[in-house]
């Protein structure tokens, strides 16, 4: 997910906390360990400012995203709140590794995916059944806080942040339950299929390679999918040269689960084609060839 969701997130986790018998040193607390656990994840990114192998797409979400790392994440912010705040406590502990475990586990569920199982694995988890940005969630948050904010005597507001808890678990479980439908039903079609979540609800991309021929087909379970895109993977492609003269190259075809190879007079290029948009991939990696003399 993005900061700005990770952010939402955390608050709403804060506000699912029912802290009427809390002191303002305990409140403070939670809120830093809500607000903290569901960014430190991606404080891989400084890895970008030592990076010179071009490893940064595989550190980012990498280790730092682990099942494995979430207890040592509320470790750390358990032992930051003693010591600010002069709070302590198991439960300040258990809401720290919840708070990251959301981060961790919410990643999981877009095309970019993590090392959820790292370091005893290196493959990317990924669904690809939730958009990067859900705008559904930013709603259901929002309509949470309206309520707190103009009904506060009605409905408690712990109770108001459950409900809107419960409302993104079931986005989640409904959107994984639609891209689960299509997969099984076209997965027969490829020798390698992804999906990745439209911003629109129910609507979903199926990337399918078979040989040297990429696919992109969009649509949901209800009226089926139609065909988006064909692209044609240069297989035979320089990929040593390329390799030689990029590093995040190599990188990049590790990271994917699977990309498409380009090779003209101009470049070599490789690029994942779950983010090809407008004959682009954010994604993508070349070598310019000197021009000839």
């Amino acid at each position: 997910m993005d900061s700005v969701t990770h952010t939402l997130f955390g608050l709403a986790l804060y506000g699912a906390v029912d802290k009427r018998n809390l002191s303002k040193p305990e409140k403070r607390a939670l809120l830093g360990c809500a607000l903290v656990g569901s960014q430190i994840p991606d404080i891989d990114v400084i890895s970008a400012f030592w990076d010179t192998e071009g490893q940064y797409q595989m550190w980012h979400r990498g280790i730092t995203h682990s099942l494995f790392l979430v207890p040592v994440w509320a470790v750390l912010l358990s032992a930051l709140s003693a010591l600010i705040f002069k709070v302590k406590g198991r439960f300040l502990f258990g809401f720290s590794m919840l708070a990251v475990f959301i981060h961790n586990t919410a990643d999981i569920f877009n095309a970019w995916g993590t090392g959820y199982f790292e370091p005893f694995s290196s493959v990317r988890l990924t669904f690809g059944t939730t958009p990067i940005v859900d705008l559904v969630f930013w709603l259901f948050i929002l309509i949470g806080f309206l309520v707190v904010r103009f009904a506060p005597h009605k409905w408690p507001s712990f109770k108001v942040y459950r409900v809107v808890w419960l409302c993104i678990v079931l986005q989640v479980v409904s959107q994984a339950v639609q891209g689960a439908v299509l997969y099984d039903r076209y997965k027969h079609e490829y020798e390698q299929l992804t999906l990745v979540a439209d911003f629109i609800p129910t609507q979903f991309v199926l990337v399918g390679k078979k040989g040297a021929v990429v696919e992109m087909k969009s649509g949901d379970i209800v009226r089926g999918v139609r065909l988006r895109e064909t692209l044609i993977s240069q297989e035979d492609a320089d990929r040593e040269l390329l390799f030689r003269n990029n590093k995040y190259a190599q990188t990049l075809v590790e990271w994917s689960p699977f990309v498409v190879w380009v090779e003209d007079e101009r470049r070599i290029a490789v690029f994942d084609p779950r983010f090809y948009r407008n004959g682009n991939s954010f994604l993508t990696e070349e070598y310019l060839k000197p021009k000839a003399k």
